[in-house]
């Protein structure tokens, strides 16, 4: 069990004289016989600290105090490589987030010396230096996973990165092309480049499951494209038939039978025959990278003379084009390959037909009487008994 040991020490104060001063030593040994001591300068404390450890290890809920002692950059380095759960470029993007952002502040700071005060000031640190509120929110959630690994570690007890105020992300509404828009790009690409454009505008691919997408995965009998992996750039090297980002982005997306006429020209002049052939790769071969985006589509888009368009506008454009063309939003959500129809509400919400004018005629039809007559007409006669 534990016990306290009285000891005085002599020592300087600030005015240079020695003087007598008590701690008080809380001594004990933990479940594998090894030694620990924690040192309080009141009686009062040392007497409540060794009650505490009595408990604990009687309870077997001690836990070495120490181990909280571990600095935030020795406790990444090893909990980092443990996220065996997330996608690699989600994986990627929170080593850049922990790198850029969080190390340089607390990289030194033990787990257990880490205050909310402390994040919240670093908070209004990130902020006042230019940083972005989206990529400010990123890094206090970088924070609190790491800190809650550490909790569920044992290490430390609270998350201080918890109950953090954060500032609200604006989100720029969705940029849609018309049909015609959307055709303008297409004759200002490169030839071998245009097919790619309407599978993101026509078909709504993101980027990855376009640069990955594979002649098998065009069925031009039934004018449908298959998605059932994605490309994944990391580090400057591309990677095929990855899993794509959720379960509902592997779908069967219907393409207009105008619009797959033009695939099926572009596959039979710039495709291999074989079913595994890239239907897009770079223009001396190999697969696409990300950087087509600033080389290639944005000096089209500028001859277009649409401004401020990317390819995952033209998946916006998708989305407004099946609205446009009578699509609910269940098929819309599917076939986009969103997380959830609440998402796609969230989202597009605004480009499906309102039907609040159909509502007051509903309403208007009831209260004039014209239904609130035979409605009361059917109910039974009131019971008067009793």
């Amino acid at each position: 069990m534990a016990h306290i040991e009285r000891r005085r020490l002599r020592q300087r104060d600030a005015s240079g004289r020695t003087r007598t001063v008590v701690h008080y030593k809380v001594r004990y040994r933990d479940a594998s016989g090894k030694h620990h001591s924690e040192t309080k300068t009141r009686l009062v404390d040392a007497e409540r600290r060794k009650a505490e450890i009595e408990v604990a290890l009687a309870t077997a809920t001690w836990r070495d105090p120490r181990r909280g002692e571990l600095s935030l950059a020795e406790w990444a380095r090893s909990w980092l490589p443990t996220r065996l759960d997330l996608r690699p470029t989600t994986w990627a993007r929170l080593e850049t987030t922990m790198q850029k952002q969080v190390l340089p502040h607390f990289g030194s700071v033990p787990l257990n010396r880490i205050t909310n005060a402390m994040v919240r000031q670093w908070v209004s640190t990130l902020l006042s230096s230019g940083l972005s509120a989206a990529t400010t929110r990123k890094a206090v959630f970088a924070l609190r996973q790491c800190l809650a690994a550490a909790i569920a570690d044992e290490r430390i007890k609270i998350n201080a990165a918890s109950a953090v105020p954060l500032p609200a992300e604006r989100q720029k509404p969705p940029r849609y092309l018309s049909q015609g828009e959307v055709e303008r790009l297409v004759d200002q690409m490169p030839r071998q480049y245009r097919a790619l454009v309407l599978v993101g505008a026509y078909a709504g691919l993101r980027w990855g499951e376009a640069a990955g997408l594979r002649r098998r995965d065009i069925d031009m009998l039934r004018s449908r494209i298959r998605v059932t992996s994605t490309a994944v750039q990391l580090r400057g090297r591309v990677t095929f038939d990855n899993e794509p980002k959720t379960t509902r982005s592997k779908r069967s997306v219907p393409v207009a039978r105008s619009v797959m006429r033009r695939l099926e020209q572009h596959l039979t002049e710039s495709v291999d025959q074989t079913a595994d052939a890239l239907v897009f790769t770079a223009p001396a071969g190999g697969p696409l990278f990300r950087s087509w985006g600033r080389a290639v589509l944005r000096p089209a888009v500028l001859r277009a003379g649409l401004d401020d368009i990317t390819f995952h506008g033209l998946r916006h454009s998708f989305v407004a084009i099946m609205v446009a063309a009578g699509c609910n939003v269940r098929e819309v959500s599917e076939w986009a390959g969103h997380n959830s129809v609440a998402f796609t509400l969230t989202r597009y919400g605004g480009l499906f037909e309102d039907s609040a004018d159909a509502a007051v005629d509903r309403l208007d039809a009831l209260l004039d009487g014209k239904v609130a007559g035979a409605i009361l007409d059917s109910l039974p006669p009131p019971n008067h008994a009793g």
